[in-house]
């Protein structure tokens, strides 16, 4: 059985019980879309890194496991049985340990690789579009949130205590998801994560019609 093989069966199992939108189809989805920015920018990568990156990512997310740290030790654990060296060892953890919008924003310890930046952007466009927006209905629910409060404005986070408070489900969009297209790495990611945000935008329109 191939390393990459192993890693998708092992993130499998890891996300199995998730049920915020974080979970093994969202991994699956998200190392597809690298292969689309890989392809469509003509990337030189090491495939192995962001493959198995795309689909370990959240595996040791705050917002997926309660014992963040207690994951990354077993994850590279896992990484070392399966045959995987010490270099792609470092260069996983450290992609998944970096790539968040709160990492980024406000504790990123080391500037992503190559493979991280089309890892994050694969991610971020996950967070847009039609399936952005359910992604986020269902984290919101999970989470207790409301859909929309008109007397509670969007906010501008300044660390990711702030970050972490609750919010609303639209609020979310403005408060992180329109944020994203500007924010992409690659070409395709930046024009990919504006059709996204257009379609949200829309949707928003027809959503304070309704409501």
């Amino acid at each position: 059985m191939k390393k990459i093989n192993k890693i998708i069966a092992y993130a499998q199992k890891q996300l199995a019980q998730e049920k915020t939108g974080h979970d093994f189809e969202h991994a699956k989805r998200t190392a597809f879309l690298t292969e689309q920015i890989i392809k469509e920018d003509k990337l030189q990568v090491d495939d192995f890194i962001v493959t198995a990156s795309a689909y370990l990512h959240d595996v040791i997310d705050d917002k997926v496991t309660v014992n963040p740290e207690k994951k990354i030790r077993e994850l590279q654990l896992f990484l070392k049985e399966i045959g995987c060296s010490i270099e792609k060892i470092d260069a996983i953890l450290s992609i998944i340990q970096n790539l968040s919008f709160s990492s980024e924003m406000f504790t990123q310890t080391k500037p992503l690789s190559l493979e991280g930046k089309i890892v994050q952007d694969a991610d971020r466009l996950e967070a847009l579009g039609a399936g952005g927006i359910l992604r986020a209905a269902y984290f919101s629910g999970a989470h207790g949130q409301a859909i929309y409060d008109k007397n509670k404005p969007s906010l501008y986070f300044r660390n990711k205590k702030e970050y972490r408070q609750p919010t609303t489900m639209i609020n979310h969009m403005y408060e992180k998801l329109f944020l994203l297209p500007d924010l992409m790495n690659t070409t395709y990611g930046k024009k990919e994560g504006m059709r996204r945000k257009k379609f949200m935008q829309d949707f928003l329109q027809e959503f304070y019609e309704e409501w």
